[in-house]
């Protein structure tokens, strides 16, 4: 017998509601359609009245006023695959993401943020189509703070699941001596400087699509399958155009680096030399670059 809690109701909203909520949401921006976008909404309403009778269209049309219109259409486009719509969303949610994942695992936070990561892009595909935990928004809070909220609960749910499987019999042997680092090369400081430059301008003058492709595989640490997935690309071509892009930034930051910092191409090698080794070189920040 099928619960009434468990009845989704069909929902109707009036035209002018659909078409005045896909203006204010913006989703035109994302290449979201305005019949994709009132499926959207039909379906986050009929969410709000789960296990009650299909309400009135006027109260179907207040409910699709109250949700935040705006995030929701770059949750839905995201989760289609829109790669202006994720563009968008690692430069505006991604700091505040990592900001929470720091908060709330401060041990881990790297961990916990890309474990959400590849839920939010989506990297199972079903029916043909990629299933994208942002499909699970639906508008009633901030894009923001739902986010948030899921990356909490991953986070309670990891630890119960490590204290089933945690040892009592933990390893507790003291950590070992580390050595001293060495002593810093007066140089290398002003080089990573100019190193960092360099690369945040090569990045900028990257396509959207060549940026993004270098976020998902050095800032998210998404593997080259699920990125073509994401894109649409085969994996053997996502693996070539992440090689020529490299090439694209290596060129640009040595001519950088000599024209703009009078470097000779023995001091461009050392720059760089020091530049690889650098923990401080900002390669988050670069990749999120804004598009300038």
């Amino acid at each position: 017998m099928t619960r009434s809690a468990d009845i989704t109701p069909v929902v109707r909203l009036s035209a002018a509601a659909e078409q005045q909520l896909y203006e204010r949401s913006g989703a035109s921006r994302w290449g979201l359609s305005p019949d994709a976008f009132a499926t959207k909404l039909r379906t986050c309403v009929a969410k709000r009245f789960q296990g009650q009778t299909a309400p009135p269209e006027r109260d179907a049309d207040a409910a699709a006023r109250s949700l935040h219109v705006e995030d929701l259409a770059l949750a839905c486009a995201c989760a289609l695959g829109s790669e202006p719509a994720w563009e968008h969303f690692i430069r505006e949610l991604r700091p505040a993401l990592y900001a929470a994942a720091r908060q709330i695992a401060p041990a881990a936070p790297q961990e916990l943020a890309d474990s959400l990561y590849a839920e939010l892009f989506g990297l199972e595909v079903r029916d043909g189509r990629r299933r994208s935990l942002l499909d699970y928004y639906h508008g009633r809070a901030r894009l923001a703070t739902w986010l948030r909220t899921v990356l909490a609960q991953r986070h309670v749910d990891a630890l119960r699941s490590s204290s089933r499987t945690m040892s009592l019999d933990a390893d507790e042997r003291p950590l070992e001596p580390v050595d001293p680092a060495p002593a810093a090369d007066p140089e290398r400081a002003r080089y990573v400087e100019h190193a960092q430059r360099a690369l945040d301008a090569a990045l900028r003058s990257l396509v959207p699509r060549d940026r993004l492709r270098l976020r998902l595989y050095y800032g998210e640490g998404v593997k080259l399958a699920q990125i073509g997935r994401v894109l649409g690309e085969h994996e053997a071509t996502v693996s070539r155009k992440l090689d020529r892009t490299r090439q694209e930034i290596r060129r640009y930051v040595e001519r950088t680096l000599q024209d703009d910092h009078g470097l000779n191409p023995a001091a461009v090698e050392e720059c760089l030399s020091h530049a690889a080794g650098a923990p401080e070189l900002e390669i988050s920040r670069a990749l999120a670059a804004d598009d300038g």
